[in-house]
């Protein structure tokens, strides 16, 4: 009787040493898995910061050389970079941003290529609380913690004001303009044509877009050219569409046109310096990535950062071209 009540509290004991067991086990994986503070109760931890950019084209050598400078800061600094191109295509970009999304990067780059159909994707980004910021077109919904641009219609006012100047206050020209989805091309405009307001005598006799684009600004400009026997000046909203019309210009062996753009693209710049086109706003677009990589650095480092920053950009001419292609090279 002794012995067998012994084996009796033995087993009893047994039973509740495991059942103890068993509830840490429980409670562990209920909660953290990690005592609090150690090195891996962080999920940054040892992780390397990863940037996504969605980029609206890369047929076009400007955001060619933004893709380039931002590749080129993320290398400096150390962090993985993954580029997006949707080609114009607003269907492909949605369907590049939720890729990027998948593959959990720290903050999105977004140069949307429609400012109100891209929203879905900074929302779909903000949903998966992913920051973003965008750069160069605006977005009309989401959340954005910055935009990083230029003053786009000070940009047209300058271009507007030095066309007409070149002129001399008197003269045809024709406006070409760009994807008027987006607020680049839309605030181009709208300064192109106050700029050249100040010069009554200076008639805008066309206005067509051809959407950023080097192929669709050529055949544009031909019927144009066939339509209008006396054109004295062109505005193209960025230098593809100008070397477009150059190229029209030049088949059609017209002469005394002169053209005025803006990105400062290398390409313009050795037109410029070619004297085949009079001038272009110049921002640098090496720089553009290299800085987008920066701001969003410090906005995954929780710094604080405006929710507009305006980049520097200056007008290029025959007078400071040799110094925009060296600064366009660094």
């Amino acid at each position: 009787m002794k012995k067998n009540a012994f084996v009796a509290v033995m087993i009893l004991v047994l039973l509740i040493v495991s059942a103890c067991g068993n509830t840490k086990d429980n409670n562990t994986t209920a909660g953290s898995s990690t005592p609090q503070g150690s090195p891996q109760s962080s999920p940054q931890a040892g992780k390397k910061l990863k940037i996504g950019y969605a980029i609206n084209t890369l047929n076009n050598p400007f955001f060619v050389a933004v893709k380039e400078g931002a590749e080129k800061e993320a290398a400096k600094q150390g962090v993985d970079i993954a580029i997006v191109n949707a080609n114009d295509d607003l269907s492909v970009q949605l369907s590049g941003v939720e890729d990027l999304i998948q593959q959990k990067i720290d903050v999105l780059i977004l140069d949307p290529v429609d400012s109100q159909g891209t929203v879905p994707a900074v929302e779909a980004a903000n949903k998966a609380g992913i920051k973003v910021i965008t750069t160069g077109r605006q977005v009309d919904g989401g959340s954005i913690v910055t935009h990083l641009g230029y003053n786009e219609i000070k940009h047209g006012v300058t271009a507007g004001e030095f066309l007409a100047k070149q002129l001399n206050g008197k003269g045809n020209v024709v406006e070409l303009q760009g994807i008027m989805g987006t607020n680049v091309a839309q605030d181009r405009s709208k300064g192109f044509n106050e700029g050249v307001a100040k010069s009554p005598d200076v008639k805008v006799i066309a206005t067509q877009s051809a959407d950023f684009d080097r192929a669709k600004a050529l055949t544009v400009m031909e019927n144009i050219l066939q339509a209008q026997p006396k054109i004295d000046g062109v505005y193209a909203a960025n230098d593809e569409m100008a070397l477009g019309a150059l190229q029209a210009i030049q088949a059609a062996n017209r002469t005394g046109i002169t053209i005025v753009s803006n990105d400062g693209t290398m390409d313009a710049l050795q037109a410029i310096k070619a004297g085949d086109i009079a001038g272009t706003m110049g921002i640098y677009p090496n720089q553009y990535g290299q800085k987008a990589i920066q701001i969003a650095l410090d906005v995954v480092k929780g710094q604080s950062v405006e929710t507009t920053i305006e980049l520097p950009s200056i007008f290029v001419s025959k007078d400071n071209v040799e110094d925009a292609i060296k600064e366009s090279q660094n």
